[in-house]
């Protein structure tokens, strides 16, 4: 046995053999091996130094006739074989015996690589792609790399570990490959947003709206190995490299310090991943036609991918055409802020759609507003469906320039669909009894019907129209007479009002679907400013409660009037013309006529010819019929004064005293018109 000095000495069994190892503190000395020829006897030992790359012919020869002379002799029953070194002896067999053929070793393996599992050879994928580095993020693993197929290495090559899988199961390893990798490039971005004084929360939250960065980072560091200078450079290096050059931490400091969230930074930085500078200076000229605040981050993300391709000169033009149409340069942020659609559009696209509304007789300065009113409906649907629109609003029977007017007034009407928002609202007034007429009533007084929902918001006032007694028939009628029911709140508007009127009011249950269906206007009143202060008003005059709900029932347009109209002529009625409470209880409709227009110049008509009507022969009537009335009445006087005369002195006084009852009843009734008594109390 040799021996040498500054050598640790190690021995070891290998199938019945004792080795020994010397190991030497210098690392560039292989150690010497002592094989000797059995576990017993020592006679014959074996070195092998560093010099001998390729072992000695001789050498090889002893160790062949002293395993010969070992399969000879008989081996001892005592002996333990020892298979726990498996790998160590294929390590020795291989540097012994250079030339037996690869196969005989490779079958060994084979049956080596079969009998592991799944998640082995995963683990083994997984080693395999991690570069030799200082871990840095807990659970890192970095191993050496891993040598070429044709050396002998601890693991088998993964070459050779998934030759025998199908092609679907080597896509899914090729997948999981790839996920390894992006989480390496994640947390290498996550380190770099740490080092930029992000907090850990942030930096993890923004990485996970940023997949497809993450994929651009790891193309473009695998594309700067072909470069000489990243040639040796590991996988790690060249993706902090890039993150580094490409100012990404930075940027997203500047862009949160721009209200904007990390979602909103996360998507922007996916659609523009190769020109994130491209990000800042829409972000620049989004500030200078006054987009403030967090709309900033909205219109960003909903204007779409293109928009961050379009340079700013076009942006300009469109806008600056814009402005020569009516919009004014103040409300240009408000405008992309409700529509960021607008910044996807080519200046041709805009001057279309201009000329779309223009072509209807929209001068520029509705045009303007209507623009500023709802942006929507001039950037938000294509043109041949704004033309579908167009051509749908016609069939009700309106032109082209009164289409035009009804846009400029409510433009959110070119924001709605024709087949989820029109049609089935057009059958169901037609079920409800409303026709072409009554819809184009409808359309012009209150568009905002053919913009609301049906099921939800049309349908239940329906149905409560129905519930208080008004009849189907008739609900046709009460939605025509006054379009604005249908956009009024169910329980904050109408209920209130119907409550109002069958506890306040006077008005019976019986009589309030009359009510309602008279005078539907009244859902549109005030509780608080209008019909209680008209009740109150009506009561001190001395009208009972139950008196004021008739009174309601048959004119409900009684509690919209003002105080100082329903005043003067109350004044005038019991002052000048001296009539009693109960003409206005029974003909309230009085309070409806012009004081001055229609009640002053036929009373004072009555007083000429010394004839009295009631309240509703006198105002219900037109100027023809109530002048052929009075003439009527006047010949009627002129008989009977006449028939007076002739027969006054031949009569007897019975007769006479008759006659003269008659007449002054007729007389009684005139002077009761034309005299203007000053009565005792008058409660106005």
């Amino acid at each position: 046995m040799l021996l040498f000095p500054q050598h640790h000495q190690q021995y070891t069994s290998i199938n019945g053999f004792r080795c020994f190892f010397f190991i030497h503190k210098n690392p560039n000395f292989f150690p010497s091996l002592l094989i000797p020829a059995t576990t017993i006897r020592h006679s014959k030992s074996l070195s092998i130094t560093s010099s001998s790359i390729h072992h000695n012919q001789t050498a090889m020869n002893k160790i062949e006739e002293d395993d010969d002379d070992e399969n000879n002799t008989k081996l001892n029953p005592l002996e333990i074989h020892r298979k726990h070194n498996s790998k160590s002896t294929s390590f020795l067999l291989k540097r012994l015996y250079p030339q037996h053929p690869e196969e005989e070793d490779g079958d060994e393996d084979e049956e080596e690589e079969e009998g592991m599992s799944e998640d082995e050879k995963v683990k083994l994928l997984e080693l395999s792609l991690v570069r030799r580095k200082t871990p840095q993020f807990p659970g890192s693993i970095y191993l050496p790399q891993s040598s070429p197929p044709t050396t002998t290495t601890s693991t088998p090559p993964l070459h050779r570990l998934f030759r025998d899988v199908d092609i679907e199961e080597d896509d899914e390893m090729l997948m999981k490959a790839l996920e390894i990798r992006r989480k390496v490039t994640s947390e290498i971005l996550k380190e770099a947003l740490r080092n930029g004084k992000f907090s850990i929360t942030y930096s993890t939250n923004l990485v996970s709206y940023l997949p497809d960065y993450i994929d651009y980072v790891m193309i473009e560091a695998a594309s700067m190995k072909s470069l000489p200078e990243f040639l040796h450079s590991t996988f790690n290096s060249r993706a902090k490299t890039f993150i580094q050059n490409s100012n990404v931490v930075s940027l997203i400091r500047w862009l949160k310090h721009n209200s904007l969230t990390y979602p909103q930074i996360g998507k922007l930085m996916c659609m523009s991943c190769e020109n994130l500078e491209a990000i800042k200076e829409l972000v620049q000229w989004l500030k200078g036609i006054y987009v403030k605040g967090e709309a900033l981050g909205v219109v960003l993300v909903k204007a779409g991918k293109n928009v961050l391709g379009r340079s700013l000169e076009e942006l300009d033009d469109s806008m600056d055409y814009l402005e020569r149409n009516g919009v004014r340069k103040e409300w240009m942020g408000f405008v992309v802020s409700r529509c960021p659609r607008v910044l996807s559009y080519t200046p041709e696209e805009i001057i279309s759609r201009v000329s779309f509304f223009r072509d209807m007789g929209i001068n520029k300065r509705d045009f303007g507003t209507m623009v500023f009113g709802c942006p929507r409906a001039f950037g938000y649907s294509s043109l041949e469906e704004m033309r579908s629109k167009v051509n749908y609003l016609k069939e009700f029977g309106l032109t082209e320039e009164e289409v035009g007017k009804l846009l400029a007034f409510k433009p959110q009407l070119m924001s709605c669909s024709i087949e989820e928002r029109w049609k089935p609202l057009v059958k169901y007034l037609y079920y409800l009894g409303v026709r072409r007429d009554g819809m184009r009533r409808i359309l012009t007084l209150k568009p905002m019907v053919f913009c609301v929902d049906l099921e939800s918001t049309i349908a239940p006032k329906v149905r409560f129209l129905q519930d208080i007694g008004i009849r189907e028939d008739a609900v046709g009628g009460v939605l025509v007479k006054f379009p604005s029911f249908l956009t009024y709140s169910l329980y904050k508007k109408i209920r209130p009002v119907v409550i109002f009127l069958l506890t306040k009011a006077g008005v019976t249950r019986k009589d309030i679907g009359k009510v309602i269906a008279l005078g539907p206007e009244l859902m549109g009143c005030s509780i608080v400013d209008k019909l209680e202060v008209n009740v109150k008003y009506f009561l001190s005059l001395g009208i009972p409660l139950r008196c004021l709900g008739e009174m309601i029932a048959d004119f409900p347009m009684l509690l919209r009037y003002n105080i100082e109209v329903l005043r003067p002529k109350y004044r005038y009625l019991r002052r000048t013309m001296v009539r009693p409470l109960q003409d206005i209880i029974e003909f309230p409709r009085f309070f409806s006529y012009s004081l001055d227009g229609k009640i002053i110049p036929r009373h004072k008509l009555l007083i000429e010819n010394r004839v009295n009507f009631k309240l509703r022969n006198m105002l219900a009537i037109s100027d023809e019929e109530f002048n052929r009335r009075v003439e009527d009445a006047v010949e009627r006087r002129r008989i009977f004064e006449s028939g007076l005369a002739v027969e006054n002195p031949l009569s007897s006084d019975p007769q006479h005293k008759d006659s003269g009852t008659e007449g002054s009843q007729v007389d009684s009734g005139y002077r009761q018109d034309g005299e203007v008594p000053r009565p005792s109390q008058s409660p106005v």
